[in-house]
């Protein structure tokens, strides 16, 4: 980890202000280690705020005119230097630095050196400085996030450009609504006044439409951007011709005493595409939520002994290998290592996804971020930055997040081809009106390819898949089955492999009293009432459930003395005047004490998945006890069923081959995998990716987050860590498996309702071009006006929304 004193500032797609200011710790693979680069590296000295290439170039904050860095007018804020074009603007920013700062920062992302910006869609497009997508137009993310709460700048951005065009859209509607009808005004007066509320909504909340749907054709990559843009465009401009010019308009296109003009088509396309973009914007950054949730698990300390003995708290970017380190009990280790000194029980779920905690000795390897349960360590470092297993697990993360296939690449595709032979259908109608049309026949020739571009505005292809996606989350919702994006619900009905952990998926996730077996001359009550009352001098979780099991059955707990714990193997003590020993085989070694009268039993109990120990009562052994993690009531019934659906099911869990091999067979589980890591489980996916299956994957732990990240679907029990939530698609809020069958069925569901959804804009549209054409004129007479093309418009995007919404009553 470091501490990054660089900072990225993003304003608009193609400008990039840099300035040195303090920034956030993060884990990054370019820059772990403890060499800290200089503030003052940087080719933007002085702080200057600048935009573009050019060094020499700057942005007036307050009137934001361009400035020469030469400027005489110049202000220090906060060790930022800014330049101002006059007196006036540099009073002002003195006066009020605050105001003109503010905006500026709103849409600071803070960004380490050497960070690399990715497309969400395309990850293909990597650059080191933030921009948009050459392919897709979407704003460029870092591929690994920093540890902040700021806000995505392009979202802060369309949020504020849609706020504050809303009530502007909404009148430029009743007015063209109501207004002709009302008598509100004379219709050439009205006009004029739908063209002056309308115009802030197409160019300054539409303007980054624009501005992507220019550079679709500069890079020669035709996207929604481009059908966006030329369908309000077309619509504005012609109705801005229609307002200053209307002379120049056949009377037989006036209605109610004026020129049709569309300001409220342009104005409501621009704000509905808007608030789209906030509601995916919102959503794509979700998928840094489980890397920011991971670099939060490190502490952002440790105590360091120094050589004279006397200890320090040092910044974490401080550690060196080879520091000797104390860990206190509630505290996390700082970085991964090998204990030098004490005993303790660490809490590795984080990495194992087990609850129980792990004894650990001198000599005994330690992973950082893991929690210090009881006792005092001493440990050595030995990885720190990057090379520690928490880093490894970040970066697998953030490689298998973006190695996905990005969302709707079919529908880009198609809008390609589609843009290209509407650009194409309206500019021959433009000519063969103007060649061969009647008079005025360009008029004629201007007015149709308006038509065309305007009913083949992509309102119904852009909420074809959208619209299913929003109505088919809402009804997983309410099932109790959150889907993160559109790939999830897509693939979802693909899977033929399931790959499932034990620990919190196929089991409840804690640990259970099962049962005590005594030897000859005892009671199963009094072994559990002897065992309990030896434990409650004891914090592993074990010793807990077993206590708890005792009190729930009302049994007497006497005081234990001498109670003596010996770290991995059990405890000792005196109980009533009786010499007690609880723990493991290794234990009963120690002591002397056979145990081969309950042998099978205790294999018995293994092979159920069971942790087994021994108590031997004055150098006797008096019985075992089991405690398990108990299999959900739902798992058998879920396996059933997706067996039934043809899904091969895979178990893979951080637990011993033989207790895992256990479980599976008492499943019907046929493939299972014992003491698999997070990368043993990530590469588990890859290969059976290799072979052309199409994998989920299932999990709750932290430790299953690179796979559920890499997996084609990964799902996470609602029960489970927030990593691994955010890590997946899908999640089940219930910890439920028989959730993954109720998913299935709603994606089959939502899938062919997305191609009902296309089925019905493409053949609008293959109805719709060439009516607007004029193809009808020769036979009829007819043309069909922007006003009816508009009509047509918003009537396809009805029918689109009314057809997702039938997915409310999909029987899941």
């Amino acid at each position: 980890m470091e501490s990054s004193n660089h900072q990225h500032r993003s304003g608009d797609a193609h400008k990039d202000t840099r300035a040195n200011r303090d920034g956030a710790v993060s884990l990054d693979q370019h820059h772990a280690h403890a060499d800290h680069a200089s503030p003052h590296h940087h080719p933007h000295q002085h702080g200057a705020v600048s935009f573009g290439s050019s060094a020499t170039s700057a942005k007036d904050p307050v009137c934001g005119m361009s400035v020469s860095t030469a400027s005489s007018f110049r202000a220090e804020h906060e060790d930022i230097a800014y330049y101002f074009c006059s007196q006036s603007c540099q009073s002002k920013f003195l006066a009020e630095p605050a105001k003109y700062v503010a905006p500026q920062d709103a849409y600071t992302e803070q960004a380490p050196p050497g960070t690399i910006y990715t497309c969400p869609m395309h990850p293909e497009i990597r650059q080191d400085h933030p921009g948009n997508c050459p392919k897709c137009g979407m704003a460029l993310e870092p591929m690994l996030p920093a540890l902040d709460d700021r806000e995505n700048p392009e979202l802060i951005d369309f949020r504020r450009r849609f706020w504050w065009t809303l009530p502007l859209t909404v009148v430029t509607f009743v007015l063209a609504m109501f207004g002709h009808r009302l008598g509100w005004f004379q219709a050439s007066t009205q006009s004029g006044i739908e063209l002056i509320v309308a115009t802030p909504v197409v160019l300054w909340a539409g303007w980054p439409f624009f501005e992507r749907c220019v550079q679709s054709f500069i890079n020669r990559s035709p996207n929604m951007w481009t059908l966006i843009g030329l369908g309000t465009g077309a619509a504005y401009l012609y109705s801005v011709i229609a307002t200053v010019a209307p002379q120049a308009f056949p009377s037989t296109f006036a209605e109610h005493g004026r020129i049709g003009v569309y300001f409220e088509a342009a104005a409501v396309i621009i704000s509905l595409t808007l608030m789209g973009q906030l509601l995916e914007l919102k959503a794509r950054s979700q998928t840094s939520a489980a890397i920011k949730s991971l670099l939060g698990l490190a502490p952002k300390t440790a105590r360091r002994i120094r050589e004279d003995g006397t200890e320090e708290d040092v910044p974490l970017t401080h550690v060196h290998v080879g520091d000797l380190l104390r860990v206190r009990p509630g505290e996390k280790v700082p970085v991964d290592g090998v204990v030098m000194e004490g005993a303790s029980s660490l809490d590795e779920s984080m990495i194992t996804g087990e609850p129980i905690p792990v004894t650990k000795r001198v000599g005994d390897k330690v992973i950082g971020a893991t929690m210090n349960t009881s006792g005092s360590l001493v440990i050595r470092s030995e990885k720190v930055g990057t090379q520690t297993v928490l880093a490894q697990i970040v970066q697998m993360v953030a490689q298998a997040q973006r190695s996905r296939a990005p969302m709707q690449r079919m529908a880009d595709k198609v809008s390609g081809v589609f843009v290209l032979a509407v650009i194409a259908i309206a500019v021959l109608t433009f000519l063969a009106w103007g060649v061969f049309g009647p008079e005025p026949s360009w008029v004629y020739g201007l007015i149709n390819a308006v038509a065309v571009l305007i009913i083949a505005c992509p309102c119904a292809l852009g909420l074809a898949t959208p619209m299913s996606i929003m109505v088919a989350s809402g009804k997983g919702a309410s099932s109790g089955v959150l889907f993160r994006d559109a790939a999830a619900i897509e693939n979802l009905r693909k899977v033929d492999t399931l790959i499932v952990d034990k620990t919190g998926t196929l089991t409840q996730g804690k640990p259970k009293f099962d049962r005590a077996i005594a030897s000859d001359g005892f009671v199963e009550e009094e072994v559990l009432r002897l065992a309990a009352s030896l434990d409650q001098g004891s914090e592993h979780p074990l010793a807990m459930t077993i206590v708890e099991a005792a009190r729930e059955r009302g049994l007497t707990l006497e005081k234990a003395e001498a109670f003596d714990s010996e770290s991995g193997i059990g405890v000792r003590g005196m109980v009533a005047g009786r010499k007690l020993a609880l723990g493991n085989t290794a234990l009963m070694e120690a002591e002397g004490i056979a145990t081969q009268a309950l042998a099978s039993d205790a294999d018995a109990l293994r092979a159920q998945g069971a942790s087994v120990m021994y108590l031997a009562v004055d150098g006797a052994l008096a019985g075992i006890l089991a405690v398990s993690d108990p299999i959900k009531e739902t798992t058998p019934q879920a396996l059933a069923q997706l067996k039934e659906d043809g899904v091969r099911v895979i178990m893979a869990t951080g637990d011993g081959v033989k207790t895992a091999n256990a479980v599976a067979t008492r499943l019907g589980i046929e493939e299972a995998h014992g003491e698999v890591k997070p990368a043993d489980k990530l590469a588990l996916v890859s290969r059976l990716q290799e072979q052309g299956r199409v994998v989920a994957m299932a999990g709750d732990g932290i430790n299953d987050a690179p796979a559920l990240a890499k997996a084609d679907v990964g799902i996470a029990m609602g029960t489970g860590t927030d990593v691994a939530m955010n890590s997946a698609q899908v999640t089940l809020v219930k910890g439920d498996l028989v959730g993954i069958a109720r998913a299935r069925l709603l994606s089959e569901a939502t899938i062919r309702n997305m191609k009902q959804n296309l089925g019905f804009a493409f053949v609008y549209n293959a109805l719709g071009v060439p009516l607007a054409a004029g193809i009808l004129y020769g036979s009829t007479g007819l043309l069909l006006s922007p006003m009816i093309a508009a009509l047509a418009m918003s009537l396809s995007s009805a029918s689109v929304v009314f057809n997702a919404l039938r997915l409310r009553q999909a029987k899941v």
